[in-house]
């Protein structure tokens, strides 16, 4: 049985040293199929209560900003371009989401976050993408060389 080709591939970033690893991989994967690529950041619920000030709204857009910026310069150093999208919500609930609203054939995605060891082994917003994701999931572990 023939795969279809990849056509367009979500990368989910927080910034951390983990995602980049998975954009990486993403961008490896869509430089030698020609899929399109799309940055996704997610600033999660609890850092956008309206008990917040505005000031870390900002921060958090700043940073979400930020960390897909980075991932189009990697693109662009790899040949690919990359279609930034930042939303706001629950991270794994926005992604699975995202992935179907925009017939994503594969989310490249880090073992963790930013928040660190949560839920033991893999994130908690990774396990929850793995599990009901209806695209292919490539979850990274190794940082990229």
């Amino acid at each position: 049985m023939k795969r279809k080709p990849y056509r367009k591939i979500l990368l989910a970033t927080d910034g951390s040293e983990n995602a980049k690893s998975a954009a990486c991989s993403g961008l490896e994967i869509a430089r030698n199929t020609g899929a399109e690529i799309y940055a996704v950041y997610v600033a999660g619920i609890s850092c956008c209560s309206p008990i917040m000030p505005e000031s870390y709204d900002w921060e958090i857009g700043k940073e979400g900003s930020e960390a897909v910026a980075e991932i189009e310069e990697m693109g662009r150093e790899n040949g690919v371009t990359v279609n930034l999208v930042l939303l706001q919500g629950n991270p794994a609930q926005e992604i699975l989401d995202f992935a179907e609203k925009n017939d994503i054939d594969m989310i490249v995605m880090g073992t963790q976050g930013k928040a660190g060891i949560d839920r033991f082994l893999l994130g908690g917003v990774t396990e929850k993408v793995v599990r009901h994701a209806k695209a292919e999931v490539l979850v990274v572990r190794a940082p990229c060389l």
